[in-house]
């Protein structure tokens, strides 16, 4: 999932509701330089705002969550390797390519 940025989103929504700057502000009671700050990227609306403008522009805001992608790492391997000194850790990486390089391949 893509990071949202609201600029694009703001823009975007306005533009497909045929609407311009000057009729979003007068729908939100705000001014047409604070539409244009938004969707220049010069001004983050909150959450609660972003709500505002895309329910104006007949849209709605929809949130998701999910895991950091830190959630695929191996977190006991991780350990293990922090508790190594950097002997261990060199010599261990040395095992494993000579591992991989002498290795055949079984089809």
């Amino acid at each position: 999932m893509d990071v949202v940025i609201a600029a694009p989103l703001v823009r975007e929504a306005r533009r497909a509701a045929g609407l311009s700057q000057v009729a979003l502000a007068e729908r939100l009671s705000t001014t047409q330089s604070a539409v244009s700050r938004w969707e220049c990227g010069h001004d983050e609306p909150r959450l609660s705002t972003l709500r505002s403008i895309l329910r104006a522009c007949d849209r709605r805001l929809v949130l998701s969550s999910e895991p950091d992608s830190i959630g695929d790492v191996d977190r006991a391997q991780i350990r293990q390797q922090l508790a190594m000194s950097p002997e261990e850790r060199l010599a261990s990486v040395t095992n494993i390519s000579t591992f991989v390089v002498n290795a055949r391949r079984v089809d």
